[in-house]
């Protein structure tokens, strides 16, 4: 299944259904996968190839969103660009990834022209507002083949300055079938992405589409407004890292704001306190969805759905909190010693992973690559052990 064609799958649910909604304007299925296909078409002319890199440098934004389809529409590679890294750090980028297309907010044009000189290979600029409507409006829609390989790497992921994380398509629907069969979906989910989408906030994006779901996006962190989007929008979905949960449980209009909407509210295992998360299984309701990875592996190592965080008798169960869920259903976890021998239960080791979430491996760096895949699993770095009920704990890095 192609990155586009979760789109598409939305899109045969209802094509007039809102799709993209920032700053209460919806761009519908219908409009979002007619500018996916003049962002191909665009893309296509400007002479993308299979397989050539094209970066995308924004904030949250409809048009950044939906040109994603567009890029795997064309067969090139999503490179997603941080626009929280200086300068330096994006040019490191776009030059480690090759890109030769750069689709980017006009918050970053000085950044962008700072840059663009030392970066010979980038022959494309595209400025989102300015440029953006002018680039897709000519030419006819051309109907070219837009499926590739399962196995084709379709996204660069970074991760540090010195590594790109390759993802396939095979990736993406495994990350997206492991995240349909552990969490809540009812009906048509309404998605809130207050975090980047680069990261796993936009991961996440692809599971809510099949469904003909709605994202509604925030451009800014605002804890006040996200309240006030998950009233107005009757918000069934949402994630956010500890930190902002900290910030939206210090809120003083947590406690008045109508929260009955929510079905999965996901956080990472990135030193969440157990306290914090107690408080907010309270606060915020029985909705709290945790999940694990990495880039290499992206957020479905692991997951813990609401109704795990509770014993059978409805109590709150403070050892399970403590843990990162259990494997994913579509992924084999274990825990090696630094010789390569897996352990029993109780153990402590790195966590090793197997399946077809990980990674094709990361980019121009094989030697990387082939030391990350030692013996056979995916070295995540991180130390841990699998409890008695096959609950996975974090112990370090």
């Amino acid at each position: 299944m192609s990155l586009a064609a979760y789109l598409d799958k939305g899109a045969s649910l209802g094509l007039n259904a809102p799709c993209l909604t920032l700053g209460g304007k919806s761009w519908t299925y219908g409009q979002v996968v007619d500018l996916s296909r003049a962002v191909a078409r665009a893309l296509r002319r400007a002479g993308v190839q299979p397989g050539d890199k094209v970066g995308i440098l924004s904030a949250n934004d409809p048009a950044a969103f939906a040109s994603v389809f567009g890029i795997a529409r064309a067969g090139a590679v999503w490179c997603p660009i941080a626009s929280c890294e200086g300068a330096a750090e994006k040019r490191e980028l776009l030059d480690l990834f090759d890109c030769t297309v750069l689709l980017y907010q006009s918050r970053f044009a000085a950044q962008v022209m700072e840059i663009a000189d030392e970066l010979p290979q980038l022959t494309t600029l595209v400025e989102f507002g300015r440029d953006f409507a002018s680039w897709t409006a000519k030419a006819a829609w051309d109907l070219f083949v837009e499926a590739g390989s399962p196995d084709g790497v379709v996204a660069i992921m970074g991760t540090g300055r010195t590594r790109g994380v390759q993802l396939t398509d095979r990736n993406f629907e495994t990350m997206t079938a492991i995240t349909l069969m552990s969490y809540p979906f009812d009906s048509r989910p309404v998605y809130l992405a207050l975090a980047p989408l680069t990261k796993a906030a936009g991961l996440l994006c692809f599971p809510v589409m099949a469904h003909g779901g709605e994202i509604v996006m925030m451009p800014e962190p605002d804890i006040g407004e996200f309240l006030r989007l998950i009233e107005r929008h009757h918000v069934t979905h949402t994630f956010l890292p500890p930190t902002l949960i900290y910030q939206l449980l210090r809120h003083p209009k947590l406690d008045t704001t109508e929260l009955g909407s929510l079905q999965c509210f996901w956080y990472d295992a990135a030193a969440m306190s157990l306290a914090r998360l107690e408080e907010a299984l309270t606060r915020i309701g029985p909705v709290m969805a945790q999940l694990f990875g990495q880039p290499e592996a992206p957020i479905t190592v692991s997951t813990m759905a609401p109704s795990q965080h509770f014993t059978v008798d409805g109590a709150i169960d403070n050892e399970r909190l403590s843990s990162a869920g259990r494997p994913s259903p579509l992924v084999t976890v274990a825990i090696m010693d630094d010789k390569g021998r897996l352990l029993e239960p109780g153990e402590r080791g790195e966590i090793v992973v197997r399946g077809s979430l990980v990674m094709a491996g990361y980019y121009k760096n094989p030697e990387a690559t082939a030391k990350v895949s030692a013996h056979g699993w995916h070295h995540t770095g991180d130390i841990g052990y699998l409890d008695d009920e096959n609950f996975l704990h974090l112990a370090g890095y």
